[in-house]
Formats: structure tokens, C-alpha cells, sequence
């Protein structure tokens, strides 16, 4: 493991867990939204979906033992950000300008499928993760400092 990859792999989870703090924010501020700019019914809630980065997997080195360089561990990327396929909560207002007018339904509104406590337990995670990433970098350059201060004395 070169110098900087500690500083790339936790790069990579601050970026993604910013994504993802960036989502559940949208998911919040739009948990009464009956209707889209798409025009498409009742926001539905996205989330984002994270894969490892694999870097040159193909590639081994000769120097170094299989066991160590297996191209894995690289940190993390954004796949996608897809929507939610839960249904959609139904709520009782008939004088809401988005009331079902007809059918077994009528009267009810489609309301978005965010629930705000699965949504702020989520912005909860991101977040610890996130400070999680900011340590890794701190405690690496604090690491760095300590071996060019040991570099210093010794010479």
C-alpha cells in the first residue's frame, strides 16, 4: 500500500457518503410531495447504491505476493441512485387538490413512500460514516507527520 492510498480509499467514502447524505435530503424535503415536475404521480424515494472499486483486477504484480495485491479494496463508488418500489402511503383528504376522484380509492391521496425515521436513521449512518473518513485522513497525515519528524531526528 503506497502513501496516498489511505488518503484515496477514505477520498472516496467521503465523497460517496456525501452522495448519500445528499439523497436522504432530497428524500426529507420532498416527503409531501404529491406530485413530480415529471408529472408521474407521488415522489418516490431514491437511495444510493454503493459497489467496491476495483481497480486493474486483472493486473498482479510480479514484486508483489498474490496474497497481498488482489486489486480489491480500493474503496468505494456511487453505482446508481435508484428509486424505492414501495408503495405508495395512501391518506385520506378529499379535498386535496390530488384526491383520487374515482374507484375503491376515491377520496384518498398518494403520498410519497419516505418515512422520515428510516430517513433521518439513515442521515444518522452517513454521517458517522463520514466522520469515519474524515479520522482515517487525520489519523493518516498525523501518521506521516510523526514518520518525517522520526526522518528528521534520526538524520
Amino acid at each position: 500500500m503506497g502513501m496516498f492510498d489511505s488518503f484515496n480509499i477514505a477520498s472516496t467514502g467521503l465523497t460517496a457518503q456525501r452522495l448519500r447524505m445528499d439523497v436522504i435530503s432530497d428524500n426529507i424535503a420532498n416527503a409531501s410531495t404529491t406530485r413530480t415536475t415529471e408529472g408521474d404521480g407521488p415522489y418516490a424515494r431514491k437511495r444510493a447504491i454503493f459497489a467496491p472499486i476495483n481497480i486493474r483486477p486483472d493486473y498482479k504484480s510480479p514484486l508483489v505476493p498474490e496474497a497481498i495485491e488482489h486489486g480489491l479494496g480500493k474503496g468505494v463508488r456511487i453505482v446508481k441512485i435508484e428509486k424505492d418500489d414501495a408503495p405508495f402511503r395512501l391518506v385520506f383528504d378529499p379535498s386535496h387538490p390530488d384526491a383520487i376522484l374515482t374507484g375503491p380509492e376515491k377520496g384518498y391521496v398518494r403520498m410519497p413512500n419516505v418515512n422520515i425515521v428510516t430517513e433521518m436513521t439513515d442521515l444518522i449512518s452517513a454521517t458517522r460514516s463520514y466522520e469515519a473518513n474524515v479520522m482515517i485522513v487525520n489519523n493518516a497525515k498525523s501518521m506521516f507527520a510523526k514518520a518525517l519528524e522520526i526522518g528528521r531526528v534520526g538524520a
